[in-house]
């Protein structure tokens, strides 16, 4: 396996798109649960959604499943996922050698890129302000971005992506089951908020992992060739 991944470099460009993804999924993670810890009244995990803590006002939302919200560092996960969309999408770039090439490996970053956009949609319209804008970025996050994820592991096998192909399917096949259970309401015990972090955060798992594996992928040397003996 070594010999395999020694064959393709990964140049500096490419250890910053890793390092960008490392950080884009971290700081979100981190924006999340300090937003939450904020919260006045209880935030449930399986009751409020990740859109509800960027909601810029306070009061009773969502006909369909009514809740009182009120986020007092809603800027806080607004402007993290703004900065997600940006360097997901600078991660997709600046890694894009190491994708290999195919129709695949061309869509998925296609679509990944649209994934990026949609966080910058969500951060910059929250769902109390333009609804409909917040809508599409879900949309561009949730559907488009996980599709994404999963064509991301039908990349070439001999590519640097390629080695963590089954990680990447199962990351992929766990966030479009959880979209699906969102969508559709058949979230059981996950509740509203559950379905959606299952939907959520394979992504976020999967570009700590893969922009770890790059920077880590980095340091192994190509082996050097023997030097000859005099004759």
């Amino acid at each position: 396996m070594t010999d395999v991944l020694t064959s393709t470099r990964v140049s500096g460009s490419a250890r910053v798109g890793a390092a960008a993804w490392i950080v884009g999924a971290v700081q979100f993670v981190v924006a999340n649960v300090v937003t939450q810890a904020a919260w006045k009244t209880p935030y449930s995990l399986a009751h409020n959604n990740i859109s509800d803590l960027g909601v810029t006002s306070c009061g009773v939302f969502d006909e369909e499943f009514p809740r009182y919200i009120c986020s007092p560092l809603h800027d806080v996960v607004n402007v993290s996922m703004i900065a997600q969309g940006l360097l997901l999408a600078a991660g997709v770039l600046l890694t894009v050698r190491l994708w290999g090439t195919g129709s695949w490996a061309r869509a998925a970053q296609a679509l990944l890129l649209l994934a990026a956009v949609g966080y910058v949609f969500a951060g910059v319209w929250p769902a109390d302000v333009n609804l409909d804008g917040h809508v599409l970025g879900a949309f561009l996050i949730l559907i488009v971005g996980n599709l994404g994820l999963l064509l991301a592991g039908l990349v070439p096998r001999a590519s640097l992506l390629g080695r963590a192909r089954w990680f990447t399917v199962a990351m992929g096949l766990v966030a479009l089951a959880g979209t699906w259970m969102h969508l559709e309401r058949q979230f059981g015990a996950l509740g509203l908020g559950g379905s959606e972090r299952l939907a959520v955060f394979p992504l976020q798992v999967w570009t700590i992992v893969m922009g770890s594996l790059l920077l880590a992928w980095s340091r192994v040397r190509r082996p050097s060739a023997p030097t000859p003996v005099p004759a």
